[in-house]
This record gives C-alpha cells, sequence and structure tokens, in this order.
C-alpha cells in the first residue's frame, strides 16, 4: 500500500447514526450531520471500488467527516455490488436511487434542506452519482471525484481486468442497452457538473474526465474540469493531502 492510497486502511471517524433504507444488509447509509443552523444541504457521497463488492463505502468516511466539519451534512451510501446478490446493473443503480430517495422522505425528520442535495461520486462511485442526477431532477450539483465516467473506454481499456464488463453483464455487443443506460457520456443531465481528477491518477485515465467535459459543454450541459496537478486517484478523497483544498473549494460552491 501507497503513501497515496493508504486512506483506504486508516480508521475514518465515526459517523453519527447508521440508517437502512431497504432490506438487504449492504442498502444501509452512514449519516453525519453538521453543527449549526437547519435545515442543512446535504452530500450524498457513493463511494467507489470499481462496483465491487470487496470495496466499501469505509473509506469515503474521511470525505465525508471532513464535509460535515464545513457544515455539509453527509449520507454515506452502501450499495449492492459485483459479488453480492442483485449487485450489478441496475441493482447497484436502484439502491443508489432507493437511498435518495428515503433521504428526501426523511429529510425533515434529519433536518436536510431537500432543496440543497449535491451528488459526490468517486471513481466507479461517480458513475452512479451522474446516473442520479441524470435521473433526479432534485439533484442540483454533482461532483465526479477521479471517475469512471466514460463506460465504453474503460471496457475498451480492460480497467481493472475487465470491471465494467463484470458489472453491466456483459460486452457492449452482448448488453448495449445497458451501456446505453448506464454511460453518463450517453445521459442528458440537467444539473451542474464539476468533474475533478488529478493529472497523476494512473487508477483512471485523466483523458476520461476531460473528453467528458469536452463532449458535455458541446451538448450545451453546465460541467466544468477541475484537473488538480500531480495528484492521483486517492489524493481526491484524502482530506490530509493537497489536493483537498480544491475539492473543498469546489463542495462548498456545490452546495450553495
Amino acid at each position: 500500500m501507497t503513501a497515496e492510497d493508504d486512506i483506504l486502511g486508516l480508521a475514518a471517524p465515526n459517523a453519527d447514526a447508521r440508517v437502512s433504507y431497504g432490506s438487504d444488509r449492504n442498502q444501509f447509509i452512514d449519516l453525519r450531520f453538521a453543527q449549526g443552523q437547519a435545515p442543512q444541504s446535504l452530500a450524498i457521497v457513493i463511494h467507489g471500488g470499481y462496483w465491487r463488492a470487496s470495496y466499501d463505502l469505509a473509506y469515503a468516511g474521511h470525505l465525508c467527516a471532513a464535509l460535515t466539519a464545513k457544515g455539509i451534512a453527509t449520507a454515506n451510501v452502501e450499495y449492492r455490488r459485483v459479488g453480492n446478490q442483485g449487485g450489478a446493473w441496475p441493482g447497484a443503480f436502484a439502491d443508489v436511487q432507493s437511498a435518495y430517495q428515503f433521504l428526501l422522505q426523511n429529510a425533515g425528520r434529519y433536518e436536510f434542506e431537500a432543496r440543497r442535495v449535491i451528488a459526490v461520486g468517486h471513481s466507479a462511485g461517480a458513475q452512479l452519482a451522474l446516473c442520479l442526477a441524470a435521473h433526479e431532477a432534485g439533484i442540483e450539483s454533482v461532483i465526479s471525484l477521479a471517475g469512471v465516467i466514460d463506460l465504453q473506454r474503460a471496457y475498451e481499456l480492460h480497467l481493472s481486468n475487465d470491471a465494467v464488463a463484470e458489472f453491466l453483464g456483459g460486452t457492449p455487443g452482448e448488453v448495449p442497452d445497458h451501456y446505453r443506460e448506464a454511460d453518463p457520456m450517453n445521459l442528458k443531465i440537467a444539473a451542474r457538473q464539476w468533474i475533478m481528477q488529478g493529472s497523476a491518477d494512473d487508477i483512471v485515465p485523466p483523458a476520461f474526465s476531460r473528453d467528458y467535459v469536452t463532449k458535455k459543454r458541446k451538448e450545451k450541459e453546465d460541467a466544468q474540469l477541475v484537473a488538480i496537478a500531480g495528484a492521483g486517484h486517492f489524493e481526491v478523497v484524502d482530506p490530509r493531502s493537497p489536493a483537498w483544498k480544491d475539492v473543498e473549494k469546489v463542495a462548498m460552491e456545490a452546495r450553495r
């Protein structure tokens, strides 16, 4: 484990509450509540790990705790992943949608401002966050952190031992509908989009973010590229890293 990705093994601060949004053991949310005046803006955080069950939401707790310290309530979403029953597409996305609906339905109880919700996704979680924004009008802003947001190219490059084909249930020729439905490159997204990635990312090619923004801007979507010089794949979710100041700045702008 490198100094950059040791965030994966570092215990995050405890959440304020863990709540279930479904009956499966992987359908739960870790909530963190900001201090100050209610109702609070809310960041729905979706972790990565190439959609596989071997990775969970724990490491994203650091990001959530840091945002909560700045006055943004956070909902760290766990979902069924490849290796869990029902964890491939579309099950994982159905879980994220269910978690979002649960949070809206309980906004009064938890003192969230339902009109001030942003979605934040890291790596494969960014694909799910952008899909959520495409399908839910209530998501006004979305932040992609080192996102796997071009599924066709991720398949062509065989990223993480063909993780995309594993998640979507086959190749583009075998399940074209899944690639059309799941790939953010193909979706119309009305929300503001901040597409953030480090130039030294060796897990997801930085070109994914650059090309995504180029395409979306041509389609008149509100997408901004935030390239972070020298940052790797996990530094964008590590509050101890120099890259964090850029992520925090964008999150504070996105919640307005």
